[in-house]
C-alpha cells in the first residue's frame, strides 16, 4: 500500500519523537519530507488520519505551527507492509524490507512466526469449486528447473514433480520399473536397448509424447551438459533411431550395465522437442514435461505447481502446490510456539512437538568427504603427509561443532559398523595423538606449507571447521570457494584438497560411479589406472551385488593410500502432521506431492 510507505517515510523522519507525543510542525515542512505539494500533503494527512495512524490538528494563520501526533508504530507498519507483499506472493521483497529495517532481528522473528502459519494445507472455496492447496517452504534458491541444468536437491525435487523418464527406480533402489516406456529389450551384446513407449502420454502443453521427443531429449542432454552429472552414461550413446512413433532404439558404444539405471534419474527426463527448440534448446524457468504437476508461475521466489489433469498415471489429489523458496539463513526449525507446517524436510523437532508429529528418518543420506589432488606438486604427494592428514581428522570435534541426532561419524560410503571402527579413522582425543600427528609431519619434512582446500559455498562452514581443526595439528589450510556449477571445471585443479558430499539415495551406485569418475581427474597416474579398471568392471557386471562389492573394494584401496578421507554422514528427517494421508517418500525423504491428501 503506497499510503503506508508514505507514513513510514514520515515516521522515520522523526526518530526522536515517540508515539502519542505531540510534534509542533507546519504543513510546508511535512511536504518537504515527502517531496510533494501542499495540496497533496493535505490529502495524505487526511487518509492517514482516517486509518487512525496519526492525528493532525491544523492551526490557521501564517507562521502558526500545527500539531502532529503519531499513533502507529513503524515496526507494526513494516509488518503490515511485509504481510501485504506476501499476499502478493512477493516473499523476497518482504524479507528484504524487514532486513533493512530498524530492529531487523526482532521484526524478522515476529514475521517468521506469522509466516509459519501461512504454510501447510488449506482449502479455498469459490462457488461450488473447492481448491486444495499445499504451501511448502524450501530453504534453497531455485536457479533452474531444466533437467539438464539442475545442481541442487530442491531443484531436483521439483523436477521430479514436473517430468518423467522412460523408466523409474523403486524407493529402495532395488528394482527398475516401467514408466513412460511400458517395456524394453536389450540385445545379446548388451549394447542395443529398445524401448516401447506408452501411447497417449501428453506433455503439459497438450502435445503427445513421441519417440522423436525421447531421441531429442537424450541428444540435447549430450549437447547441453557434456560434462554434467552422469555424463559418462549418455556419452556412450552413438546412435538413436525411431522405427516408429512409439519405439526408440539406443545404440551404445560398449556394454554398460549402469545405463538402464541412469535412465531412471531425472537427468534423463523426457522433454518436448518443439518447446525446447522454440526456447533455443533450454527451458530453465519455463519447464514443460509430462509429470503430475505443471508449472504455472514463479514470481519472487514462489514456484506454483498445478495438478496436471491429463497425467498418464492419474490426477493427483492436490490441486496446487506453492513452493516458497526461503533464503537459507531463515529459521526452519519447529518449536512449540510456532504454528506447524504440515510437512517439513530436514528439521529437528523438540521433544514436546515430537509427540504430535510423525517423523521419518530417511534411508538415504549425504556423506561429506575430502579427496586429494595428487596431480598437483606439493606436500600431499608424500604418502606420510597424507597419512598425517587422515590421522589429524578429528571427527569428534566436527560432530561436537555440528551437533544433531542425524549426524554421525563415517569412514565409508556404506553402512557397515566394522568399517566405522577402522583405526585409521579414530578421532584424536588426547595430546599424545596430536603429538603423533606432528611427529609424522616433521618426519615427512612438512614445513608448514599452506594447503588449499576447494569446496562449494554451501559447504563453507565445514571448510572453516576443518581449517580450525587442522590448525591444532599444525596443518594450515586456505579455503577456495567455487560455485557448484563450476566445481567440475579446471579451477579446482589448483587446490590440494577437495571437500564435497555425495547423496546416497536409490541411485547410490550411479552417484558413486560419478564421484569416482570425477576423482580420476586429479588422481595420481597409478590411481587413475586403478579407477579405470574398477569402473570398467562395474560397467560390464550385470549382478548388482557384485557391483556393490567392487565399489567397496575400490573405496578400501583409496582409503589405504589416504586419497579418500571421510568426515561424517548426515541422515535427513522428514516430519509430517498426522492429518496427512498418502504420504510417500523417496529415499532422501522428499514428499511426492501427487500422492498427498489431507483429512
Amino acid at each position: 500500500m503506497k499510503i503506508r510507505k508514505h507514513y513510514l517515510t514520515l515516521r522515520r523522519s522523526f526518530p526522536d519523537v515517540h508515539e502519542e507525543h505531540p510534534l509542533e510542525i507546519t504543513l510546508e515542512e511535512l511536504a518537504l519530507y515527502l517531496d510533494c505539494t501542499h495540496r497533496n500533503m493535505v490529502l495524505l494527512l487526511k487518509r492517514m488520519q482516517h486509518e487512525e495512524w496519526l492525528t493532525w490538528l491544523p492551526k490557521k494563520g501564517r507562521g502558526n505551527r500545527s500539531t502532529l501526533i503519531f499513533h502507529a508504530r513503524k515496526e507494526d507498519m513494516l509488518m503490515e507492509e511485509a504481510k501485504e507483499l506476501v499476499a502478493k506472493q512477493d516473499l523476497h521483497s518482504a524479507l528484504e524490507l524487514l532486513q533493512s529495517a530498524e530492529h531487523a532481528s526482532s521484526l524478522r522473528e515476529q514475521f517468521q512466526d506469522w509466516l509459519s502459519g501461512q504454510f501447510g494445507f488449506r482449502t479455498e472455496v469459490q462457488g461450488q469449486r473447492r481448491t486444495d492447496i499445499l504451501r511448502f517452504p524450501l530453504t534453497q534458491t531455485i536457479h533452474a528447473l531444466d533437467p539438464a541444468a539442475i545442481h541442487y536437491a530442491g531443484e531436483s525435487h521439483l523436477v521430479n514433480q514436473l517430468f518423467d523418464g522412460l523408466v523409474r527406480m523403486d524407493a529402495k533402489g532395488d528394482q527398475i520399473l516401467p514408466h513412460l516406456a511400458h517395456a524394453w529389450d536389450v540385445d545379446d551384446s548388451r549394447t542395443l536397448w529398445t524401448f516401447y513407449l506408452r501411447k497417449g502420454v501428453q506433455f503439459h502443453h497438450g502435445h503427445e509424447m513421441l519417440a522423436s521427443d525421447v531421441k531429442y531429449s537424450l541428444e540435447r542432454l549430450r549437447r547441453l551438459a557434456p560434462r554434467g552429472l552422469y555424463s559418462w552414461a549418455y556419452a556412450g550413446i552413438i546412435d538413436i533411431t525411431t522405427p516408429n512413433e512409439t519405439t526408440v532404439c539406443i545404440q551404445l558404444s560398449e556394454r554398460n550395465e549402469l545405463f538402464l539405471g541412469f535412465l531412471t534419474t531425472n537427468r534423463a527426463s523426457i522433454v518436448p522437442a518443439d518447446v525446447c527448440e522454440a526456447a533455443s534448446g533450454r527451458m530453465d524457468k519455463s519447464p514443460v514435461g509430462t509429470g503430475p504437476f505443471r508449472l504455472i508461475g514463479h514470481e519472487q521466489g514462489i514456484w506454483i505447481l498445478e495438478a496436471f489433469p491429463a497425467y498418464f498415471q492419474g490426477r493427483g489429489f492436490l490441486d496446487r502446490v506453492e513452493v516458497w523458496t526461503l533464503p537459507e539463513n531463515e529459521q526452519t526449525e519447529l518449536s512449540a510456539q510456532k504454528q506447524p507446517f504440515q510437512v517439513m524436510h530436514n528439521v529437528r523437532i523438540s521433544d514436546m512437538e515430537a509427540q504430535r508429529w510423525q517423523q521419518v528418518r530417511q534411508s538415504g543420506m549425504t556423506t561429506k568427504f575430502m579427496t586429494v589432488n595428487e596431480l598437483k606438486d606439493g606436500p600431499l604427494k608424500d604418502p606420510f603427509i597424507r597419512e598425517a592428514l587422515n590421522l589429524g581428522l578429528n571427527q569428534s570435534y566436527l560432530l561436537e561443532q555440528l551437533s544433531g541426532d542425524v549426524i554421525e561419524a563415517a569412514s565409508s560410503f556404506f553402512l557397515q559398523p566394522k568399517q566405522d571402527t577402522d583405526r585409521s579413522n579414530h578421532v584424536i582425543s588426547t595430546t599424545a595423538q596430536l603429538i603423533e600427528v606432528k611427529q609424522l609431519l616433521a618426519s615427512a619434512g612438512y614445513k608448514g606449507d599452506v594447503l588449499k582446500l576447494a569446496t562449494i559455498p554451501q559447504y563453507e562452514q565445514d571448510a572453516l571447521l576443518l581449517q580450525k581443526m587442522y590448525a591444532m595439528s599444525g596443518i594450515l589450510l586456505e579455503i577456495l570457494l567455487i560455485p557448484a556449477e563450476d566445481f567440475k571445471g579446471e579451477q579446482r585443479m589448483t587446490a590440494d584438497l577437495l571437500l564435497f558430499a555425495v547423496m546416497l539415495d536409490e541411485h547410490r551406485e550411479l552417484r558413486l560411479y560419478d564421484m569416482y569418475k570425477s576423482m580420476r581427474q586429479h588422481a595420481a597416474p597409478d590411481v587413475q589406472t586403478m579407477l579405470d579398471d574398477s569402473l570398467r568392471l562395474l560397467r560390464s557386471e550385470s549382478d548388482p551385488k557384485r557391483r556393490m562389492a567392487l565399489l567397496e573394494q575400490l573405496e578400501s584401496q583409496l582409503k589405504q593410500r589416504h586419497s579418500l578421507l571421510f568426515l561424517y554422514r548426515k541422515h535427513l528427517k522428514t516430519a509430517y502432521h498426522p492429518s496427512i494421508r498418502g504420504i510417500s517418500l523417496d529415499s532422501l525423504g522428499w514428499v511426492r506431492f501427487r500422492d498427498l491428501w489431507f483429512t
